[in-house]
């Protein structure tokens, strides 16, 4: 099988690292087109030692095409996407705006591949903070039934995309050059800093983040019996997420059958050495695939639950690898 692959918004952070990853599986592909918008038409982006040209992205673009790998915005999916699809291509969406659509899959492929068959033309590709808990939480789940999570998340600039990650580089060097620094992408002052998760703030008091996280679970698992409530915050990391997940079993969980179950899981990695205190940090995520897990403990303020940390990748895992292992399921690569 040959496959004729778009990818749409291939200029910023996820779009790059989609080139990256479908070189390194080798998709079995007959054609890529790179677009994004107009002021990134004529440029160029290497993959597998070629230049290939950026084309602008209009509604005529997708004309022949297999498979579309969207990352360029939700605004622009939802203008863009219908024309994927009229024109025959499937659309793995990198975005939330079809996230919850009632006709919409909403996949992770170690958790619940069976729905990719169900797409009209599109799949929905989790929100990075969701995958990362959610790979760490379902074989868990499985075993013991999960009942309720509270979830605290120290997210990277990469999930702000790759002017947020230059950003925070520049404001650091200006921070340790004592020299004036402006904020344009990030709201507040991010250099040795940490603040609330900067998306739009909801009615109830919950920003989009920490709702995502809530909703998608529900969805993804099937099980809108799960109780969910998160915490996001923005921390000062290039691109790993790091997630403290506190969860509440209807079973009393066992620590070394959670490890056992855990380092079997799919796209599952323990990382620990607990005599010298050494657990998974974002630099031992960063540019990998598997969700890193460790420091399980039972939470010692009531029955039935564990604390487990969990760090992954957010461009990788929590953002173009998923959507490319989606693809792979949906053609049976």
């Amino acid at each position: 099988m040959s496959i004729r692959v778009a990818i749409m918004g291939a200029t910023g952070a996820v779009g790059q690292e989609f080139l990256s990853i479908l070189e390194e599986r080798n998709l079995p592909m007959s054609e890529l087109r790179l677009l994004a918008s107009a002021r990134s038409a004529g440029k160029t982006m290497r993959f597998k030692g070629e230049d290939l040209p950026v084309q602008e992205l209009t509604h005529d673009s997708f004309k022949g095409l297999d498979l579309v790998l969207a990352s360029a915005g939700g605004k622009i999916s939802r203008d863009f996407a219908p024309s994927a699809v009229k024109a025959g291509a499937v659309v793995v969406d990198n975005t939330s705006y079809f996230r919850m659509h009632e006709d919409v899959p909403l996949v992770i492929p170690e958790i619940n591949p069976e729905d990719i068959a169900k797409h009209k033309g599109i799949i929905a590709n989790p929100n990075c903070s969701t995958i990362i808990m959610c790979l760490a939480l379902w074989p868990l789940h499985k075993r013991y039934r999960a009942k309720r999570v509270v979830a605290a998340t120290y997210q990277a600039s990469s999930g702000a995309g790759a002017v947020a990650m230059h950003e925070l580089e520049e404001e650091t060097r200006a921070k340790l050059e004592n020299r004036p620094f402006q904020n344009t992408v990030i709201p507040h002052p991010y250099a040795f800093n940490l603040f609330p998760h900067n998306s739009p703030m909801t009615d109830n008091g919950y920003c989009e983040e920490e709702i995502k996280m809530v909703k998608e679970t529900s969805k993804i698992f099937h099980d809108s019996s799960i109780r969910v409530t998160a915490t996001c915050v923005r921390v000062p990391v290039l691109r790993a997420h790091s997630e403290a997940l506190n969860i509440e079993f209807e079973s009393e969980p066992d620590i070394s059958e959670s490890y056992s179950i855990l380092s079997k899981a799919p796209g599952v990695e323990i990382l620990e050495d607990r005599a010298k205190n050494r657990w998974p940090m974002p630099l031992d995520a960063s540019g990998k695939d598997p969700v890193l897990v460790g420091r399980l403990r039972k939470d010692l303020s009531q029955p039935k639950t564990l604390d487990v940390w969990v760090v992954g990748d957010q461009i990788r895992k929590g953002a173009a690898l998923n959507a490319v292992q989606i693809s792979e399921k949906l053609f049976g690569i």
